[in-house]
């Protein structure tokens, strides 16, 4: 480990071993991993990881969350929050995220209070600040802490150290929630999601692990890294075939290549909400 992640790794362990105990929201991201990794090795029976098994989570990212917190000896707990029962989470506006976090933070918080646990804890990093990201405005709205972003880790960085300390899920893609493959304004329902959760299933069956299917009604817009094109057209046919068995008519590959967050390029200046670390 070089000198400069090494003094960052210092920095992170001292800031979550100010706290007594700490939940970890935990979706088996790397993210997030890191968080709780550190704060198992830390606080070591004090933190506690806990995992929202919401329908927008990935089953397999829910799969990974169990046997990650079993292989690293950390607590975890399994919750269901109730985003999708919330009208105006379904009807998709622009800060869907901040309704989604609250439904979160608020099982966290009612977590933290009924176990006396002293902070909640999530892996908001440097690289999630400047970008359209309501849900940190729920973060800030229940005080929960960024120890990532508060030490100064960018993506890079959580990578370069959770290779270092072997993480399994070091090169894991990322993975935002499912909801967020739909337009803004398109109602989000439990079909819509296992639809396309299928969809990318089908996607990451034929090697395709960065991938994302944007809805677009009876259209399915894949999202792939460039590089990887040349595979999708070898795989065009069953892509269609299989991809359109799960309720699509039509499957449209995205010139521009796989980008996260794409469909908030609709969004104009002053609907992009900015939450900046340590306001």
């Amino acid at each position: 480990m070089d000198s400069a992640l090494s003094l960052k790794f210092q920095e992170l362990k001292s800031n979550i071993s100010q706290y007594d105990s700490a939940i970890i929201a935990f979706s088996g991201g790397i993210d997030s991993s890191l968080v709780a990794y550190v704060a198992g090795d830390v606080l070591g029976e004090n933190a506690l990881a806990v995992t929202s098994a919401s329908v927008s989570l990935k089953r397999s990212d829910l799969a990974l969350t169990k046997k990650l917190a079993k292989d690293w000896g950390i607590q975890h707990k399994v919750i269901v929050t109730d985003e999708l029962s919330k009208a105006e989470y379904r009807a998709n506006p622009t800060n869907r995220c901040f309704h989604c976090k609250t439904s979160l933070y608020t099982y966290l918080d009612d977590i933290a209070k009924t176990d006396t646990v002293e902070v909640v804890l999530n892996g908001t990093n440097t690289d999630d600040l400047g970008d359209h990201r309501p849900g940190l405005m729920a973060a800030d709205n229940f005080e929960v802490r960024s120890p990532l972003a508060e030490c100064d880790f960018n993506k890079a960085d959580i990578r370069a150290l959770a290779h270092e300390l072997g993480l399994e899920n070091a090169e894991k893609p990322q993975a935002a929630c499912l909801s967020s493959r739909f337009p803004y304004g398109t109602e989000i329902t439990l079909e819509l999601l296992e639809q396309v959760e299928a969809a990318e299933d089908i996607l990451v069956d034929l090697g395709f692990e960065q991938c994302r299917v944007r809805h677009h009604g009876d259209v399915a817009r894949l999202e792939v890294p460039q590089h990887l094109f040349p595979l999708a057209m070898t795989h065009h046919e069953e892509l269609s075939d299989r991809i359109c068995a799960t309720g699509y008519n039509f499957v449209a590959l995205d010139l521009a290549g796989f980008k996260s967050g794409s469909l908030n390029k609709v969004l104009s200046p002053e609907q992009i909400q900015v939450v900046k670390i340590g306001n």
